[in-house]
């Protein structure tokens, strides 16, 4: 029969061998899975920022006085992965609870696992809406703005600046793309079912995308919103490209707007590219005497020499492991899993290094979106450039 850490532990103690009070009771132990290999390992950066900044606050003293064991293995953006490693984390390596892993997917697949466990889900790394009911699934909480309130935003601005447009949509056929165009659809209001002159969508299993992109140019479309995620993101802009198609606002998903996505298409061919954000690009001039993004720099300068500041991925997984170590230290001496879920659930106004000014992260126990706030910004070949006001999803 295998024993578990903590019953080893109170066996060799039982024995005399050691203390009752192990090592363990000074450790966080945190676990995620992330697609460090397959068709969206660019995200596994997210996990490489998140390992050194917890070696960071390790190297400071740690949280509370306790050091921070994080776990970040490899599911390859793959359900069934997913739920090996998570088991793995839970069961065998004891996490007290399960930080930023992506994918809607992926998290779905043990979504009722963890909430049948009472292991906190936190800050999960997909926009969809169903990680927001606390109702049902009070263990889960999302780390990003949901993808519909992403969605309302693009169909404000095209009310707002092109009220005559005729939108195609490209949407990954899963949660992920329904989302997004469901927010979309529901901001245009009426004027959807004459503003959106043609729809394809794609599966992720799918090789290529490029029958769908001659079908949308062919509508005379001159607004392309493309839900797209990982290697399509590439495929996407460097197919539109090659029909020499040029749309007058072409939106891409926050998740699709990393430079490695970009790269491949070549970043001439991103110019124009819209999207959106809640945090401050480190490499836009307007941040350079910023207090959040010096911070950002000179860790990443420590504990990433060489890494490339142009991947934005870098500055999410900063942000992010910034947002549970704030939720870390609210716990005070009380690390139970009970204590880390109402700790998340009860923020108020809480300020993070890397997001933009007005936007502040508040939790409620029967609201769980930290992020309903968004600013739109352009990509001019190098790097995003944010414009215009602040918008919602209300």
């Amino acid at each position: 029969m295998r024993l578990s850490r903590h019953a080893w532990a109170i066996a060799l103690a039982l024995a005399g061998i050691m203390p009752a009070a192990a090592d363990d009771a000074k450790e966080i132990r945190i676990g995620q899975t992330l697609p460090y290999s397959g068709p969206v390992s660019g995200f596994g950066i997210i996990g490489r920022a998140q390992e050194a900044y917890f070696a960071k606050v390790n190297a400071e003293g740690g949280i509370n006085g306790r050091k921070v064991k994080f776990i970040s293995l490899d599911d390859a953006y793959s359900p069934p992965k997913t739920v090996e490693q998570t088991r793995k984390l839970v069961e065998q390596e004891e996490v007290l609870l399960m930080f930023g892993s992506l994918g809607t997917a992926t998290n779905a697949s043990v979504h009722r696992y963890l909430n049948s466990k009472k292991v906190p889900q936190l800050f999960v790394l997909s926009g969809a809406t169903k990680w927001a009911d606390p109702k049902n699934f009070p263990w889960t909480m999302p780390g990003m703005a949901a993808y519909e309130s992403e969605g309302v935003v693009y169909a404000k601005y095209i009310l707002q600046t092109k009220p005559d447009a005729k939108i195609a949509i490209l949407a990954q056929n899963d949660d992920f793309g329904r989302d997004y165009v469901a927010g979309f659809k529901r901001a245009l209001g009426p004027k959807a079912a004459t503003m959106i002159v043609s729809e394809a969508s794609y599966e992720t299993s799918a090789p290529t995308i490029s029958s769908q992109l001659a079908t949308l140019k062919a509508s005379g479309a001159n607004v392309m919103f493309g839900v797209v995620l990982g290697k399509f993101t590439s495929q996407m802009i460097k197919g539109v490209a090659e029909l020499n198609w040029k749309p007058e606002l072409f939106f891409v998903p926050t998740s699709a707007s990393s430079i490695s996505f970009l790269e491949p298409a070549g970043l001439d061919n991103a110019v124009g590219l819209i999207a959106s954000s809640n945090q401050k690009d480190p490499l836009d001039a307007q941040w350079a005497d910023d207090a959040g993004v010096k911070e950002y720099l000179a860790f990443m300068k420590q504990y990433l020499p060489n890494a490339d500041l142009n991947n934005s991925n870098y500055a999410a997984g900063y942000h992010y492991a910034n947002l549970l170590v704030q939720v870390l230290r609210a716990c005070k001496d009380d690390f139970s899993r009970e204590n880390i879920l109402k700790q998340a659930s009860s923020l108020r106004e809480l300020a993070l290094p890397m997001l933009l000014p007005g936007i502040t992260v508040t939790t409620a126990s029967d609201d769980y979106l930290p992020f309903q706030q968004l600013r739109l910004r352009r990509f001019n070949g190098k790097s995003w450039v944010g414009f215009g006001d602040i918008l919602d999803d209300k």
